[in-house]
């Protein structure tokens, strides 16, 4: 497994442990049921790390999906912080999806995503290598289609 997909694997394990299992523990009053489902999260966590980095489009896009849907729930649309793009979970949400809810997103938001700043953004849109959205932004699209390119480019 390579260091990226490590830190993948943690990063996702350490969610679910902070949003999903340890507060189930709470409500099952220490039940040792959890350890069980531990163990099944974390053999789990493995494969959905490898299927969203090496997976096709559509599995890769499905295990995204349902990961940031039952980590992230809210009533309103999925908007992480600006420093969550720039860990594993973020890149590759970024690389493989572009944003999953969005189809335009800040230039804030499209330089979190290419470990670029705002000013970055601006010029390569300026520029025409990155397309804006009509109604602000840069398509999100776009900003997917930019890192894998530069990702086929550094391998």
């Amino acid at each position: 497994m390579s260091a990226a997909n490590a830190e993948l694997v943690a990063q996702l394990l350490r969610l679910i442990e902070v949003r999903l299992l340890d507060p189930l523990e709470i409500l099952v009053d220490g039940d040792p049921a959890i350890d069980s489902l531990r163990s099944v999260v974390e053999d789990r966590a493995r494969s959905w790390a490898a299927t969203m980095v090496g997976g096709d489009e559509q599995a890769a896009y499905g295990v995204i999906v349902r990961a940031i849907s039952t980590l992230y729930p809210g009533d309103g649309p999925f908007n992480p912080p600006l420093d969550w793009w720039r860990t594993p979970l973020g890149q590759i949400v970024a690389r493989r999806v572009g944003h999953p809810t969005a189809e335009s997103v800040s230039y804030a938001v499209a330089g979190a995503m290419l470990g670029i700043t705002r000013q970055g953004v601006h010029d390569l849109a300026a520029r025409g290598k990155l397309a804006r959205h009509p109604e602000g932004g840069v398509l999100s699209c776009a900003v997917r289609d930019r890192l894998l390119r530069e990702g086929t480019r550094r391998a």
